[in-house]
């Protein structure tokens, strides 16, 4: 009987890949559960084999508890009756008597089956999750197993499963089990039951880990992806700049006849890449991310962090794209909310912005249109400029003299005191009627209905 034991666990080690440890601990349940259900199945029992000779011995345990607990399981001990067989023991700690363990080939073969199966599931999927956690960010490859519902199982070998998700699929794309195929993985989760390794193939990650692999100069650090951007199985833009002045980044990462593009392409389902040139300005590198399409200007808007980039009249359905694909994988890649339009909406807004600055200065400030105008034509665009600009600018300009200056500066800081003024004045009325309604009664149980004066009928 031993030597089967010890058979089981080598022929179980060996075909599944586990530690014998893994099988020995699962046996000594298989036999510990076996043993309770000989005993009335409401004990704790603990079974040790013996590693080398296959030997194995049941013990029932009982948990050592404080003297005042009331209520005692038959699983429990006060620590009062332990100190009689152990006086060294503590609370806490587990005592414990040799009892008659189920014999071996009695155990329930189905009970002991499902024991030691979970127990190698459990040690398989814990190989799996030490094996990946490191490995978070990779590219990974693996062999369709199955599809279920636009899901797709990767068989990763060594008993490794990833699952991607329908969502994490490149859309239209078309696989099917047997084929290989490649994922970002972006989540191991240490899980008992379900999927561990979630993959991506519409993660902007994995276009960089594919040019990182396909091109050399990026692996070895002579051009740097800088950021990316997806329409996944559409089109895609990746920003590249070189650290090595004679090394051109666009051309390394097309390569000769634009093999190394694509056979990127081809791992993406056909997605176009679009390869920008990095720039440290941020209109520049707009003007290179809005590629193909032709820039004209673009007005920077700092505080709204946007930009409004003007094209050709007839090259906005360019700069746009098909459903606006180029402007919004544009915007995604600079970080920087893009507005394109045409030359003669910039000129109708600028027009529009021009006059509802003259109107606000001329009303704000008390001056007449040639002042405003002025104002205008040198770059003001708000009350705080003309108040807080330094005066040398100001003085710089030929056409307003010292008085001037002075007067528009005054006025300028009135306008703004009267502003914090108003706006600390409302804070203060609508924390009052805040604090007003909170101190209002709650009336419960009232009822809209007219209340009799008499009663004229009892029945």
């Amino acid at each position: 009987m031993n030597k089967k034991i010890l058979l089981v666990v080598n022929s179980a080690s060996n075909e599944k890949g586990v530690s014998k440890e893994v099988i020995f601990n699962a046996l000594e349940c298989a036999i510990a559960t076996a043993t309770k259900k000989h005993h009335g199945n409401n004990i704790d029992v603990r079974v040790h084999i013996d590693r080398r000779t296959g030997d194995y011995k049941a013990f029932r345990r009982w948990e050592i508890v404080d003297d005042d607990q009331e209520e005692l399981t038959e699983k429990q001990m006060t620590l009062r009756d332990a100190i009689k067989y152990s006086p060294n023991i503590g609370i806490g700690e587990w005592f414990e008597i040799p009892i008659e363990s189920a014999n071996y080939d009695r155990i329930d073969a189905q009970t002991a089956k499902q024991v030691i199966v979970q127990k190698i599931r459990e040690a398989e999927r814990a190989q799996v999750y030490e094996a990946y956690k490191n490995r978070k960010g990779e590219l990974i490859s693996g062999i369709i197993k199955r599809i279920d519902r636009g899901n797709v199982i990767l068989d990763l070998g060594e008993n490794a499963e990833a699952l991607i998700r329908r969502e994490e699929m490149i859309p239209r794309e078309t696989v099917r089990p047997g084929d290989y195929l490649r994922g970002y993985l972006h989540t191991v989760r240490p899980e008992p039951r379900g999927p561990q390794l979630f993959l991506s193939r519409t993660a902007n990650e994995l276009l960089i880990q594919l040019f990182t692999l396909e091109v050399p100069e990026i692996g070895e650090h002579f051009v740097e992806i800088v950021g990316a951007a997806r329409d996944p199985g559409l089109r895609a833009k990746i920003a590249v700049k070189s650290k090595d002045p004679r090394i051109d980044p666009v051309g390394a990462c097309v390569g000769v006849r634009g093999s190394r593009v694509h056979a990127i392409s081809n791992e993406m389902a056909g997605e176009r890449v679009d390869i920008i040139i990095w720039d440290e300005n941020p209109a520049q590198f707009v003007i290179n991310a809005m590629a193909p399409a032709e820039v004209v200007s673009i007005v920077i808007d700092e505080d709204s962090h946007s930009m409004d980039v003007v094209v050709p009249n007839d090259k906005l359905s360019q700069a746009i794209g098909r459903n606006g694909q180029n402007v919004r994988l544009a915007s995604e890649l600079t970080g920087w909310t893009l507005n394109v339009m045409t030359e003669s909406e910039a000129e109708q807004k600028h027009q529009a912005e021009t006059l509802a600055l003259l109107e606000m200065f001329k009303q704000e400030l008390d001056i007449d249109e040639n002042l405003a105008t002025i104002l205008v034509e040198e770059g003001f665009s708000s009350i705080e400029e003309i108040a807080y600009v330094p005066i040398k600018e100001m003085q710089d300009i030929e056409r307003l003299d010292d008085i001037t200056i002075k007067k528009l500066r005054s006025q300028a800081k009135d306008v703004l005191l009267i502003r914090e003024l108003a706006a600390e004045e409302k804070l203060k009325l609508e924390r009052e009627d805040k604090l007003e309604l909170q101190q209002q009664p709650e009336i419960t149980g009232m009822k809209d209905e007219a209340v009799p004066t008499s009663v004229n009928n009892c029945q």
